[in-house]
């Protein structure tokens, strides 16, 4: 049988020692050992391929730290988090984060409170939309109810973890669709989805699309006269993946948090705007009573008994290393300042990209430093945001362009997430490139294949 080249990886004979193979299949573990020297090299040419993190404006994920924590992370390689009798200060330091968060955000009484470290967002979603279904199921119960048919009111715009989590959770997902008029869960028109069979209401602080808010007070509101009418005791989860490390610094007086007595439980990503390398993130309940005990595990593990809610179970300590490092490296000051340093960058993209004759900004970037733009209808435009994004790309530039939510799904967009380490005078190499690669996609006189099968980067 002939083989594909492309099966393999040839080895260069500078790298191997001698004797050893010359080549090594990409598919199948390889019969023999190699030198550490031969497979770094071979890993290392292969990940250069790979886009620069730093010019990665589709991601929200920290692609920059310190070298301290770079040194930090690499003495903790090998901790696992789940061994918390191995590791007590490692857990330690996972309670003084979460206490650090439920102070962040008001909790009435953050000793009170109860949270944990978890993989990311996704996973810290999940665990709040599971302490939401397993109350309602409890009070039903207690009641003489059924709790068969439980359901998530959330924004038609809401990220895809939410909807894995009604998937595979059995809950039925009741998405509130945006509008031009409406372009988040504000809400107008709530009442319509909330029944008695109603867990919660999700509230996004900074959605995935274009980076806007959720008015949480407002949509508190709407759930405060609905029980008044109905009975009906409806809480929120807010997910803040991005604007829960935002707002307290750049937006201290806007009320989202659990100063709104709604607010059950907040999550946010510590490896987003919490600054820390990926794979972790944070939820925090109100007070600890808000997590039901039934979904709280206490196992004997290694020498020790745990309490522990998780969806798995050995992970990484050392991004909750770098999340105490983080805490205590910046303080409030240190956030403020790097929170208010990027939205000052996003402040001028957003500026310089509205001069440009073919886009319409369709959000400004006063929530977090994120926004996104469309483009102006012309019959005689031979080119899209699709096309736009691959000739950027072409440049080091990771700049999605996708199709907005149900409703919207005509109406492309294209969004930037500044993150700590784009510089003003990255910004404005951008720019250049985003004025040279208009000019060139004028001049082609031809449309580019349709692109809307694009992968939309959360």
């Amino acid at each position: 049988m002939v083989r594909n080249p492309q099966d393999s990886f040839t080895i260069n004979p500078i790298f191997a020692r001698p004797g050893e193979v010359d080549s090594v299949d990409k598919y199948i573990l390889p019969k023999e050992s190699m030198l550490p020297e031969t497979a770094y090299q071979i890993v290392h040419d292969e990940s250069m391929l790979d886009g620069n993190a730093r010019l990665n404006l589709a991601t929200f994920v920290s692609t920059f730290m310190d070298p301290q924590a770079d040194k930090l992370y690499a003495e903790a390689y090998d901790k696992n988090a789940i061994d918390k009798d191995e590791y007590p200060q490692t857990a330690a330091m996972e309670t003084y984060c979460w206490r650090m968060l439920a102070d962040l955000w008001h909790a009435p009484d953050p000793a009170n409170a109860i949270g944990c470290s978890t993989t990311g967002s996704s996973e810290a979603c999940m665990l709040g939309g599971l302490a939401l279904k397993r109350r309602w199921q409890e009070k039903r119960k207690a009641a003489g109810k059924p709790s068969d048919k439980p359901n998530l009111v959330m924004s038609s715009a809401v990220q895809v973890c939410w909807e894995k989590f009604c998937n595979y959770f059995d809950v039925e997902a009741r998405y509130v669709p945006i509008s031009l008029e409406h372009k988040v869960l504000d809400g107008f028109g709530l009442e319509a989805y909330l029944d008695e069979n109603t867990i919660g209401v999700v509230a996004i602080m900074g959605v995935t699309y274009t980076g806007m808010y959720e008015p949480v007070k407002k949509i508190a509101k709407v759930l405060d006269d609905f029980e008044k009418k109905t009975g009906l005791d409806i809480m929120i989860h807010v997910d803040g993946a991005s604007g829960a490390m935002i707002a307290p610094f750049v937006q201290p007086t806007l009320v989202w948090d659990f100063k709104i007595p709604r607010v059950t439980s907040i999550n946010t990503s510590g490896h987003k705007y919490g600054l820390v390398y990926p794979g972790l993130g944070w939820v925090v309940w109100r007070s600890a009573d808000l997590l039901p005990d039934s979904l709280v595990f206490k196992v004997s593990y290694l020498g020790g008994e745990m309490p522990t809610f998780a969806l798995n179970f050995s992970r990484p300590g050392a991004q909750i290393l770098l999340q105490y490092w983080a805490f205590l490296r910046y303080g409030y000051a240190g956030y403020k300042a790097v929170q208010t340093a990027t939205m000052k960058v996003a402040r001028y993209l957003a500026d310089e990209i509205a001069k440009f004759e073919p886009f319409d900004l369709w959000n400004e970037p006063t929530d977090i430093p994120v926004f996104a733009w469309m483009l102006k209808p012309d019959p005689n435009r031979n080119w899209t945001l699709y096309d736009l994004s691959d000739r950027l790309r072409m440049q080091g530039w990771q700049i999605p362009a996708y199709p907005m939510p149900t409703d919207l799904t005509n109406l492309t967009v294209q969004r930037i997430v500044v993150r700590n380490g784009l510089s003003l005078d990255l910004a404005a190499r951008l720019i250049d490139d985003i004025r040279a690669q208009i000019s060139h996609l004028n001049n082609m006189g031809c449309k580019l294949p349709d692109r809307k099968d694009a992968v939309f980067h959360h």
